[in-house]
């Protein structure tokens, strides 16, 4: 097949005539725009017609460049994400901190307060942990001998009696709630001072009033206050409050059902009072009241009075027995006391 040369090439000047026509062509034009800026238009036009075509070409670099930015954002939000959820955990445990160590504070304070306002002296102490047996209500703090502490101590918070120290050692000392079942305490109604006992009801968390008059005069709502009777916890530290009053047959004894004020189950920071003064000596027994055949009893031993000596009498003159009717003699008179 033979090569025939394009129709351009056919015809017209030589390729070197027109290759230094079209390079003048070009200086001509590049002068002409640099001076007189005759091509701008020509220019916009051509850039504007040029433009999606453009667009089409860098397409598939842009597609490259936006499927690996894309996987290097995806990786890299992952790890914020891991970041910010480990962040978020340190910063609720930190949260949880802060509200505890927050509320301790104001139980702290509280109880400072209280301290400042009790006329006896007391130690601070901390809950260590609650004692092994379930059944009972006993509580192990970081106060022992060694500190002080004695058996029988009432222990407090800010709101009133928490229990009672029964156990010590050197280190350690244990502690009875209210509540529990062996535990009582000698308590008046603040309203009207009526005396009485509660006694803990175990697991319930509550106190009795126990062998209640029917016509005693208790209402729901009534504070009840330690007596001081006892010698061992101080006169007027708040107790519990008046729940429920139950309702008796007539002559029959009643209960009354109290809510105690301390924070038993609540609060870690607890006051142990320190009394230093001796219970009061007990008065004398009275001597008992003289009536009847008592009296005759408690009188003192008397010795018997002697009788005087009796005078010497003469006896009487015998008198000469009486015959009988058959002519014997007749029996001898008997005396006159017999």
């Amino acid at each position: 097949m033979e090569y025939s040369p394009p129709p351009l090439f056919k015809q017209g000047a030589p390729a070197r005539v027109k290759v230094t026509v079209f390079a003048l062509l070009s200086v001509a034009l590049l002068v002409v725009d640099a001076r007189f800026h005759a091509l701008t238009a020509v220019r916009q036009v051509a850039a504007t017609v040029l433009y999606p075509f453009q667009m089409v070409a860098l397409m598939p670099r842009d597609a490259l460049s936006n499927m690996g930015s894309y996987f290097s954002s995806i990786s890299a939000l992952q790890k914020e994400v891991r970041d910010l959820q480990s962040q978020q955990v340190a910063m609720a445990q930190a949260m949880q901190q802060a509200q505890l160590q927050t509320a301790e504070n104001g139980h702290l304070r509280r109880l400072l307060d209280a301290r400042e306002h009790l006329p006896v002296r007391t130690m601070m102490s901390e809950i260590l942990y609650d004692a092994r047996d379930p059944a009972i209500r006993r509580v192990v703090l970081d106060r022992g001998a060694r500190n002080g502490v004695k058996l029988g101590l009432p222990v407090i918070d800010n709101a009133g009696v928490v229990g009672q120290v029964t156990r010590v050692f050197p280190f350690t000392s244990e502690v009875t709630l209210l509540t529990d079942r062996e535990q009582a305490i000698p308590v008046q109604v603040l309203r009207n001072g009526l005396r009485s006992v509660a006694y803990g009801r175990g697991q319930s968390g509550m106190l009795d009033l126990r062998f209640v008059a029917p016509n005693a005069d208790i209402q729901v709502g009534d504070v009840l206050v330690t007596s001081g009777l006892d010698g061992m916890y101080p006169a007027g530290l708040a107790v519990a409050k008046v729940s429920q009053v139950e309702s008796v047959a007539q002559g029959a004894f009643g209960r009354v059902v109290c809510q105690p004020l301390a924070g038993i189950d609540r609060h870690r920071q607890l006051l142990i009072v320190m009394s230093d003064e001796p219970a009061q000596p007990r008065p004398p027994a009275e001597a008992p009241k003289s009536n009847g055949n008592s009296s005759r009893r408690n009188l003192p031993k008397m010795d018997p009075i002697p009788l005087p000596p009796l005078r010497p009498q003469p006896l009487p003159p015998a008198q000469q027995p009486a015959a009988g009717a058959n002519g014997a003699p007749a029996a001898a008179a008997a005396p006159a006391g017999t």
